[in-house]
């Protein structure tokens, strides 16, 4: 019997009504992680967003052995090592979601946190376009009318920025693109994270020493607290990983795919409420218009699944 893939948090449950329950729990639990993470990392100033991206692929590697060491996944961990094609699909995945990390990063830190969550509320529009320029994918009329209307939110909200809104694009693509090629490995949650943080380490330790080498490096130099925090990057970045593998074993797609608004409409909240970023009448409508093409196609993605229930 092959050995499972993803990681379970929990014992397997017995009924299917506790199955989804506890799919749920996960599922909730790893984007109101996400939704928070506008509020974690302004406590690791000083320290700048390269500085914070290294220590963060730095100690998410730290934390993954650890728990690869716990769990017995040392022999998961060499199968995947062992096959070539997944080892470059998840490098490439690492560039990604590398990219992702820093611009959201950098964005959070320098009062951009609306920006970065209409990132994430596009991200699903760019999937189903990543799957019509590389899967040769054909849409369906009501996704075709989703994609319009996300494109006049892009120009009404270039507008309202007064430049294009490249940090929402930059983490929607970079996103988007990590989940396509990660969705290709069929390696489970702690395998494939050990492994892009492996490839990550060496750049990363070679940015550390870098900006060490300048003076600028903060770790170690603000208090207990501070490099606690700046440590604590590794765990806030693979438990929400996990929880949502969890989830993902648990639930349908379908519900999967409601869940995934909480984290944006969260960080929406965060920039809004607690870091009071303003969100004038135009930037709202530009909003409106993602919120209406993101409706368009969960109602379409609803419609489709009554269709072909086994699909």
């Amino acid at each position: 019997m092959a050995e499972p893939t993803v990681t379970d948090l929990a014992i397997a449950p017995e009924t299917a009504a506790e199955r989804h329950r506890d799919g749920l729990t996960y599922g909730v639990a790893a984007y109101l992680l996400w939704g928070l993470f506008p509020l974690y990392w302004p406590l690791l100033k000083p320290a700048g967003a390269l500085e914070i991206l290294a220590q963060r692929m730095v100690w998410s590697l730290v934390f993954v052995a650890v728990l690869i060491l716990v769990r017995h996944r040392v022999a998961a961990v060499r199968a995947a090592l062992a096959q070539p094609g997944v080892v470059w699909r998840l490098a490439v995945g690492a560039l990604f979601v590398s990219v992702n990390w820093g611009v959201y990063i950098w964005g959070v830190n320098h009062g951009h946190v609306v920006e970065t969550s209409l990132g994430y509320f596009i991200n699903p529009l760019l999937t189903i376009l990543l799957g019509v320029i590389v899967l040769k994918e054909t849409l369906r009329p009501m996704q075709w009318c989703a994609v319009g209307v996300a494109s006049a939110a892009i120009v009404v909200l270039t507008i309202d920025f007064g430049r294009l809104p490249w940090i929402a694009l930059v983490l929607a693509f970079s996103f988007a693109s990590y989940g396509f090629v990660k969705s290709r490995t069929g390696v489970g949650a702690i395998e494939s994270l050990a492994i892009e943080t492996g490839v990550l380490f060496v750049p990363a330790v070679i940015t550390l020493s870098v900006i060490g080498t300048t003076s600028q490096l903060q770790f170690g130099h603000h208090g207990v607290v501070n490099t606690l925090l700046l440590m604590g990057t590794g765990v806030v970045t693979a438990v929400p990983l996990l929880l949502f593998a969890a989830g993902a074993r648990r639930l349908p797609l379908s519900v999967l795919g409601l869940l995934q608004y909480l984290a944006p409409v969260l960080q929406l909240a965060v920039g809004v409420g607690i870091r009071h970023e303003p969100l004038p009448p135009a930037r709202l409508a530009g909003f409106a218009l993602v919120w209406l093409a993101l409706i368009m196609l969960t109602v379409d993605a609803l419609r489709a699944s009554r269709r072909t229930p086994a699909a």
